[in-house]
């Protein structure tokens, strides 16, 4: 049984006896944690510093060794922890190789594959812990044939092609990283007919100078990186990982379709840049052609002609999360959860341990805000994960392990990924949380021009009169099983939106120090707004949850997708009345809030909670996307064809897809019947708004 508690007391010591005075409200503890009295630049470099000490991918030793110092900071702060363990698949290499032969008449040429240690490199002495290039679960095989240039490898290229007259068919090809996910990149090529793929650091990573002179990738630099398309341990597709668990035969990982069925491997710019010179043919379209000094880029096929080699190996790693849990006073069993991962492909001073660094940072705010008498309303649980890099592996695995509970508890899941790559605030999340995102960002001090807020610096780079939210239907990070498998309230925050020297050995603490943020003001005003959003879902005893944004933002995708449909007689009538419903549920409970106000009845704010709480659950269907049927949520997942692309309504947008491929009346039929799966959806989840029964 739960009491509201209308007043709380601290007692004070005096010579004599103990005098109790009313507590401060949580407004306070939310206003001194974002104070400069509690932040600490040189703890956030420290802990940046020691997390990148050494390369720690996924399985390594030295990874263990990060998740051993998360923990032991976690409990010094004393902040009960404990670690979760997974055995799950993941892949290394075991050698590879790359010929490029130019012309019949030429010798042909061996890449060295390796990044160059740059003069006076402090990692020097750890750089042969840095794993070899090489894609994550990348097929195993050879590959040689003519070399054909695909632009970034998506979909629309491979038709730019076709309408060049270029047929792939039995070619390598040779596409640059950039606008979509490098899985997809290998995927299209496959579909396309290659044999075999190379991904090249192009202009979009590469400037006149480059690191450590500048930010930009080194010639020798490589982005490496997972080409596997689905979410968590491929061998365990929507359950976890945990001892002698039942596992797919490589056979059906194969058939899953989420793993290459041809080779790859990432290349350098240098390396590209000697490919790109041998290729003969159609000169490319102009927005497919390189930066500055770039010699001209042609589609090919041939004449160079590469042979590809690639081995690796697949093996049964134990990854940890680490976990840590601040119990709530009034709330226990209501969790507002934020995660960051750990594991990094090299030294990972951008992506992710400047998230960790965050992460340990707001551990350290608030064990001095608990030493002044705060207890959160609600649990509080910090989570590190490991093998993200992979494919989301350690969060995913912890999803499926505790979905039932997860999926009645969570408030809402606060991402973390890259917190510091550039200079800009950006923020993405599902709709409801906008609104909070603002406040918070009112709130916290620009880190680069301290006479204004996040707020209004994000407001001005937008150029509009609102700032600009993304949203959370890519697979691009830890999110991905709390929004879209179980229907959790996320958001997902970061300052910047890419860094040049992505994935490479380059990624390092001197970077870092160096070009990402000199003085860690950045990574500060990060652990603000991430904590104190925390603290307001964790404390405000009404959710500050807005489902008016979630409903306005349903009929602006609803309006852009009538632009796509309405010449093949499929109706939207049921999705708009849908939205409608939606709308008025919102309205209907911001009533009952100004109601709540004046009674101040706890079993009332509970079940309003729970209203709020449990509509995102409603967005998600049992089945799942067909075909994609780990997805489950109707509004928000991947695009089918870029991983990292977000889709409104992905179900609908596969059907269309398909539908005009194959044209024909049963297509169509399919793409309606999406429609009204996501119509039933949004009224679910309008009902469960609005806390009443038909």
């Amino acid at each position: 049984m739960y009491k509201l508690a209308i007043y709380s007391f601290i007692a004070i010591a005096t010579s004599t006896s103990f005098v109790f005075l009313p507590s401060p409200p949580k407004s306070y503890y939310h206003s001194l944690f974002i104070s400069d009295s509690l932040s600490d630049n040189s703890s956030i470099a420290n802990h940046l510093f020691i997390l990148t000490k050494r390369p720690h991918v996924a399985g390594s030793e030295a990874n263990a060794e990060a998740a051993a110092y998360v923990l032991l900071i976690l409990t010094s702060y004393n902040i009960k922890s404990h670690v979760t363990s997974y055995d799950v698949a993941l892949t290394y290499p075991v050698s590879r190789s790359l010929i490029l032969t130019p012309s019949s008449s030429e010798k042909p040429i061996e890449f060295g594959l390796s990044q160059e240690i740059y003069e006076n490199d402090p990692y020097a002495d750890v750089a042969n812990e840095v794993l070899p290039t090489f894609h994550a679960y990348a097929r195993s095989g050879t590959a040689n044939g003519p070399v054909v240039y695909a632009n970034y490898g998506r979909v629309e290229d491979y038709a730019t092609l076709r309408e060049m007259g270029v047929n792939v068919s039995y070619t390598v090809v040779l596409a640059r990283y950039g606008k979509i996910y490098r899985g997809d990149i290998v995927h299209n090529a496959y579909a396309a007919g290659a044999i075999g793929v190379l991904i090249f650091t192009d202009k979009d990573y590469g400037g006149a100078k480059w690191f450590p002179d500048d930010k930009w990738m080194p010639p020798s630099g490589v982005q490496v990186g997972s080409v596997y398309d689905g979410t968590g341990d491929p061998t365990t597709p929507g359950w976890p990982s945990t001892g002698e668990c039942e596992r797919l035969s490589n056979e059906e990982v194969d058939d899953s379709g989420n793993v290459p069925l041809i080779p790859s491997l990432p290349i350098s710019s240098a390396d590209g840049d000697a490919i790109i010179r041998s290729i003969g043919g159609k000169e490319a379209n102009v927005d497919w052609q390189g930066g500055k000094d770039s010699p001209i880029y042609r589609v090919g096929p041939g004449p160079a002609i590469v042979n590809l080699s690639y081995e690796g190996q697949q093996v049964i790693s134990t990854i940890q999360n680490v976990i840590g849990v601040i119990e709530g006073e009034e709330e226990p069993d209501r969790f507002v959860i934020l995660g960051n991962h750990r594991d990094a492909w090299t030294f990972g001073a951008v992506d992710p341990n400047s998230g960790t660094a965050a992460l340990l940072e707001i551990v350290q705010r608030l064990e001095k805000l608990q030493k002044r008498g705060w207890r959160p309303r609600r649990t509080i649980v910090l989570c590190n994960w490991d093998a993200e890099e992979y494919g989301l592996i350690g969060s995913t695995e912890w999803v499926e392990e505790n979905r039932e509970m997860l999926a009645s508890r969570v408030v809402a899941y606060l991402n973390v990924d890259c917190a510091v790559q550039a200079k800009n605030f950006r923020a993405s999340a599902t709709p409801q949380l906008d609104e909070l995102i603002i406040q918070v960002a009112q709130q916290v001090k620009d880190p680069d021009n301290s006479t204004q807020t996040i707020y209004q610096s994000w407001l001005g780079s937008s150029n509009d009169t609102t700032v600009k939210l993304g949203r959370l239907g890519g697979a691009g990070s830890d999110y991905a099983a709390f929004v879209q498998h179980i229907g959790v309230p996320t958001l997902d925050l970061s300052f910047g939106d890419g860094y040049p020297v992505y994935h490479s050995m380059y990624d390092d603490f001197v970077w870092m120090k160096k070009f990402g943020d000199p003085m860690f003001h950045r990574h500060v005003a990060v652990a603000s707004v991430w904590g104190l959003l925390a603290l307001r879902l964790a404390d405000d005893e009404v959710l500050p949850f807005n489902y008016l944004t979630y409903a306005y933002e349903l009929q602006k995708s609803a309006e852009q997708l009538e632009a796509e449909i309405s010449e093949n007689g499929i109706s939207l009538v049921p999705l708009y009345a849908s939205i409608e419903k939606l709308r008025k549920a919102a309205i209907k409970i911001e009533d009952d809030v100004k109601a709540l106000k004046a009674k101040r009845s706890w079993a009332s704010v509970r079940e309003l909670n729970d209203r709020l709480i449990m509509t995102e659950r409603a967005f998600t269907d049992k089945d799942g996307l067909s075909s994609r049927t780990w997805y489950k949520h109707l509004i928000y997942a991947p695009s089918r064809h870029d991983d990292y692309g977000s889709n409104s309504f992905p179900g609908i947008s596969d059907a269309i897809e398909r539908a005009k491929s194959l044209d024909s009346t049963d297509s169509w039929r399919s793409v309606q019947h999406e429609v009204w799966r996501v119509a039933r959806a949004i009224t679910q989840a309008s009902l469960v708004l609005s806390g009443r029964l038909t």
